[in-house]
């Protein structure tokens, strides 16, 4: 099924059977049909297609993903993805981060043909970096999310407030404000993020 949509500002959710939700076989076909989408599923099988990135956002994954993609090949423990992967998660849901780290570990238990799809497995830690469009509560909803499928640490990134909320296993988010580079911690124990390029934005 191909979905022709007026242009996009916030995200639109589908719902293509109210009562089943969708299969993970037909949600990737679904999106196969609709490359030029990005698209999430909800736990409750609803499709959210999700608005392309502005510049300056686009500008700020890029550098977040060049730092932690190059951290991953030269520590060697596991890989770096960037915003076109797509996790399939235990509660259902199929989330893209703007960028996410997993362990060689975990990647093991995939065989190639399932590395070739989106990927049933949940990554160590992921980074959400908020556009000018996002809402707060809904971006926070999102790594909520994330956590509660399994994610061992999490950071929300808010270019235009420099602030970062670092979320991790069993507590609270911690909000981090006029910072300019953020440690990694457990499994991201000597990654460092530098911040100035991120929060000058283009």
């Amino acid at each position: 099924m191909h979905i022709a949509l007026p242009e996009l500002h916030e995200p639109v959710t589908l719902i293509l059977d109210s009562e089943h939700g969708i299969s993970d076989q037909d949600y990737f076909a679904f999106c196969e049909a609709n490359p030029d989408l990005r698209l999430e599923r909800t736990s409750r099988g609803e499709i959210v297609i999700v608005p392309p990135a502005g510049g300056e956002s686009d500008f700020r994954c890029s550098r977040t993903n060049y730092q932690l993609v190059g951290w991953a090949i030269r520590d060697g423990r596991g890989e770096g993805f960037t915003t076109s992967v797509e996790f399939l998660l235990p509660d259902g849901s199929a989330l893209s981060p703007d960028a996410a780290w997993v362990s060689k570990a975990r990647l093991a238990s995939l065989s190639k043909a399932e590395r070739r799809q989106f990927l049933r497995v949940v990554p160590e830690f992921v980074v959400e970096v908020m556009s000018p469009a996002d809402r707060l509560a809904a971006a926070r909803s999102k790594m909520q999310n994330w956590m509660a499928n399994g994610v061992e640490l999490g950071w929300l990134s808010d270019g235009d407030a420099e602030t970062v909320w670092v979320y991790r296993q069993g507590q609270e988010a911690r909000e981090l404000t006029g910072i300019t580079r953020l440690a990694g911690e457990g499994p991201m124990e000597g990654f460092v993020l530098e911040l100035e390029d991120i929060w000058k934005g283009l």
